[in-house]
């Protein structure tokens, strides 16, 4: 049985992400930061698709939270096939010269160096090299990562173009090790992350304004994406940066 570790996962995005995964056959672990209750509904909501599924409490950002993420699962399920990094903050909605340092700092620690943690730990499960047998790993990234999101997120955006530059360059690294790596730039999605925080609770409706398809995303259609990155119909895919963006 194929084995997903899939961070930020008590709700939104990753949440939908743990259960379409469950659906096509998945055993689950998913990583959360504080919500026990959310994270323990996500777990029986894959279960009830009869795989196996746990959840375990850490901060992506703190480098022992990601050892003991990957050993809990080594312990109950096994080792990792494929990784979702999908956690991911706001921190603050400000312009560049009034956001504080400790926002820039948290976005950084958590959208970038938490996915790099958790690559680092799955690689040495997956690769060839290690005595693994190969596996996926989907970066969760953002089309601000390319629009820059001036006025408000200009440094979430730079966190997600730095995630999508370790897309590419992780891939060329070890694609010759069974390890396929790509990401998802994913729009603006009707979830609680801009609620959350310090995000701008008005952009989902703003963005509705001037999508193309005239509205945001659902989590679920985010999810799918990811899905087909992380399975087998996407064999030939690695270091792809796939805009999932409603035409923004």
């Amino acid at each position: 049985m194929p084995i997903a570790i899939i961070t930020g996962a008590s709700r939104g995005i990753g949440a939908a992400t743990a259960v379409l995964a469950a659906e096509a056959g998945f055993d689950i672990c998913i990583n959360y930061l504080s919500n026990h209750d959310r994270a323990a509904e996500v777990v029986k909501a894959c279960q009830s698709e009869g795989v196996r599924a746990i959840s375990v409490a850490g901060d992506v950002a703190v480098e022992s939270d990601v050892d003991t993420l990957f050993k809990t699962c080594d312990a109950q399920l096994g080792p990792v096939s494929f990784l979702v990094n999908n956690a991911g903050i706001i921190a603050q909605a400000a312009r560049v010269e009034n956001l504080p340092a400790t926002a820039l700092h948290r976005t950084f620690a958590v959208n970038f160096f938490g996915a790099f943690y958790c690559a680092q730990q799955a690689i040495k499960r997956m690769s060839t090299e290690h005595g693994g047998s190969g596996g996926t790993i989907v970066n969760v990234s953002s089309i601000a990562a390319t629009n820059g999101s001036a006025g408000e997120y200009v440094h979430y955006a730079a966190s997600k173009a730095a995630l999508d530059g370790f897309t590419v360059g992780l891939a060329r690294e070890v694609g010759r090790e069974g390890i396929r790596v790509n990401s998802v730039q994913a729009g603006t999605a009707d979830t609680e992350v801009h609620t959350l925080g310090g995000g701008n609770p008005d952009r989902p409706a703003m963005v509705a304004r001037t999508s193309a398809l005239g509205r945001v995303a659902r989590a679920d259609e985010i999810a799918q994406a990811i899905l087909w990155l992380g399975s087998e119909k996407s064999s030939y895919a690695t270091g792809a940066i796939l805009r999932v963006g409603g035409g923004l």
